[in-house]
């Protein structure tokens, strides 16, 4: 045999071989029919999602308020495998049979995401339903198809028990909501959110993969999400551009003290992804700080930018409030922006509402404001200029 030949051979061997080993190495990648599934998340800290084997979704909330000493476990069951699927209830903290048709919300940031995934209609119940601002949800209200459920620490538990909801989504500081206690005990599954306690923009937003398994809508979840994200990301690289980094401060008084966010909140990452210097983001709080009048007028005295001073909506109405306002450079400027003036039809902020669902468009809104020529053509959403 030539060396031709040889040679040729030789490279066809070698060829298989690495299509041998290539498919093995791609097998061995693939979960086998009895591994769990963990969905991976990217930015949210407070849930895991795992899909079993069996076809069951395990959602577990780790952070349904903030120091929490427990987790909460919920099985989700798809309803064709009901008959086939023998759960110890004792393992789980609620069993849920989906897609959920009937749901009761208890926080306006649960709104954003239903509609999202286009099943704000299976909503027929919330507590304290002037505090949503969505006009497609403010429709369904005034038509009745959305029940007042009173308020989320006393929600009227005869009304959800009349309205037989699938699932209750409840929200709450701590475990002593006596209410969930009882809709509980009449097979009404409640399982907790814990959104709020995400401390990145990103990472509330992300909460709206918790909400897709009970409609079976993983996959629209996870295209919406990244959507956001996309635009976030986008949005923050553009910021880097700009060669000036303009000082902010925030809040306002309220009793003789000034809330202001701590450093590693929410609110305090929004104006760091905008390129702004924050004079309080050196501090720890992922909350938010109390500060008096004195030390935040020798820190703040000469910052250029003041964004969101609590609910006030016009300078004068802060004039009334409190004189010292006015030794703000930011105030003598006419550069104070609120989103205390975006409401809905019955008083609500939309910012509550939408924002942690949407941080990009609060992203592209500081970013207008404090550096206007990147974004010229934007049309502000949340923040507007005082009155």
């Amino acid at each position: 045999m030539d060396k031709t030949k040889i040679r040729f051979l030789t490279t066809a061997v070698f060829i298989v071989l690495l299509s041998i080993i290539g498919c093995k190495q791609q097998k061995q990648q693939l979960p086998t029919k009895n591994e769990a599934i963990v969905k991976t998340l990217g930015y949210a800290k407070g849930f895991t999602i795992v899909k079993e084997a069996s076809g069951v979704t395990v959602i577990t909330i780790t952070s349904p308020w903030p120091n929490a000493g427990a987790a909460f476990t919920y099985a989700l069951i798809p309803k064709e495998k009901l008959a086939t699927i023998t759960l110890n209830k004792a393992a789980y903290d609620a069993i849920v049979s989906v897609p959920v048709e009937r749901i009761v919300a208890t926080s306006t940031t649960h709104i954003p995401a239903l509609e999202a995934l286009g099943v704000e209609n299976r909503l027929v119940g919330f507590p304290n339903t002037d505090y949503i601002s969505s006009k497609t949800t403010r429709e369904r209200i005034a038509s009745g198809e959305i029940k007042e459920l009173g308020s989320n620490e006393a929600l009227n538990t005869e009304m959800t028990l009349e309205l037989q909801p699938d699932l209750v989504v409840g929200f709450s500081i701590n475990n002593q909501n006596s209410a969930y206690e009882t809709l509980q005990r009449s097979n009404i599954p409640v399982v907790y959110n814990g959104d709020w306690t995400e401390e990145t923009p990103l990472g509330k937003a992300e909460w709206i993969k918790f909400f897709a398994p009970f409609f079976q809508m993983e996959r629209k979840a996870d295209s919406i999400f990244k959507g956001i994200e996309t635009s976030y990301t986008e949005a923050k690289e553009l910021a880097k551009k700009s060669t000036s980094n303009p000082t902010v401060f925030s809040g306002a008084l309220y009793k003789d003290v000034w809330y202001m966010p701590g450093g590693k909140s929410w609110a305090a990452q929004f104006l760091k992804d905008a390129n702004s210097n924050y004079l309080w983001s050196a501090t720890e709080e992922t909350g938010s700080l109390s500060l008096s009048i004195e030390s935040v007028l020798e820190k703040a005295q000469n910052a250029q930018f003041w964004v969101s001073p609590s609910q006030f909506t016009s300078y004068q109405n802060m004039k009334e409030a409190n004189r010292h306002y006015q030794q703000f450079g930011a105030f003598k400027n006419k550069r104070v922006f609120t989103f205390a003036k975006t409401m809905g039809d019955t008083g609500g902020l939309l910012y509550y509402e939408l924002a942690p669902q949407r941080p990009d468009l609060v992203l592209k809104d500081l970013i207008h404001i404090l550096h206007p020529e990147l974004l010229p053509e934007h049309q502000l959403f949340f923040f507007k200029p005082l009155d």
